[in-house]
């Protein structure tokens, strides 16, 4: 069964897969089963998976858009995972949360359209798995800075390694 909890964001979801099998071997998850998501998640169709493989303190984002929810999950290692209400008719607005996500604990987290979403690697190496109700489009596309004083978000450390795009230079 999927187990679906509602954090202090609107919208945004902490979900249990509905299958986590773990022995000696390894472990077994269902990371989708399209009925019982689409039930859960009132009729959110995804279009495209996407993969972020990176490493220690590696930090991506905050990046989002206005119409795209995006399902995440960790298939290996541990990310520190920041959402931000960007929407500027919501009471949330700037507000953020964040969640500890991992191969470990197999939580994934659905993040509506308006809200930004960034990732710590926290691991030696990470895999951050996502599926997209749209297709790519960076055009499309806000970024926020990881370090905005106006948002205050707390980063488990102090000089993450950037991208161009993070660092404000693209």
């Amino acid at each position: 069964m999927l187990a679906v909890e509602k954090t202090k964001l609107d919208g945004v979801l902490k979900i249990t897969p509905p299958t986590v099998f773990e022995d000696f071997r390894g472990f077994y998850i269902e990371l989708y089963n399209e009925q019982l998501y689409t039930e859960a998640l009132e009729g959110v169709q995804f279009t495209q998976d996407d993969i972020s493989i990176s490493s220690k303190h590696v930090l991506r984002g905050i990046h989002g858009d206005s119409h795209t929810y995006k399902l995440i999950s960790c298939l290996m290692g541990r990310i520190y995972l920041v959402i931000v209400d960007c929407r500027e008719t919501s009471p949330q607005f700037r507000q953020w949360e964040s969640f500890i996500i991992s191969d470990k604990n197999h939580l994934q987290v659905l993040v509506p359209p308006g809200c930004g979403v960034a990732h710590l690697v926290l691991s030696e190496q990470a895999i951050f798995h996502y599926k997209q109700t749209s297709y790519y489009d960076r055009t499309s596309q806000f970024t926020l800075s990881w370090n905005d004083p106006l948002l205050n978000i707390w980063w488990p450390v102090k000089n993450p390694l950037l991208s161009r795009r993070d660092e404000g230079l693209e």
